[in-house]
């Protein structure tokens, strides 16, 4: 997996790109890590519309960082979920604890 971030303001996008397993999930976490530390950022917004593939390690890492982003005082926000993402996303009630947009 390829990750990409942007900042706009006090808000970070990250895009993701390939597939988030857990293959990704040292990158993931220091992409993040950097990001919860960042004092001038408030939101994360993760970019999923190149995401083909998620699995249940991508989907933990995913719950760890809203632990962690909670602690830090700052929201995340899962973007262009689509086809199989959107609805592993669904059937694990992921809606009930992210915005999803």
């Amino acid at each position: 997996m390829n990750i990409d971030t942007q900042r706009e303001g006090s808000r970070a996008r990250v895009v993701l790109n390939g597939r988030f397993d857990f293959n990704s999930h040292a990158m993931f976490n220091e992409t993040t890590d950097s990001l919860l530390r960042d004092a001038g950022i408030n939101e994360l917004e993760l970019d999923f519309d190149q995401v083909k593939y998620i699995d249940s390690s991508a989907m933990g890492m995913l719950l760890l960082l809203k632990e962690r982003a909670k602690g830090a005082s700052k929201s995340i926000t899962l973007f262009n979920c689509r086809g199989s993402v959107a609805q592993v996303f669904e059937l694990s009630n992921f809606r009930r604890l992210f915005t999803i947009k």
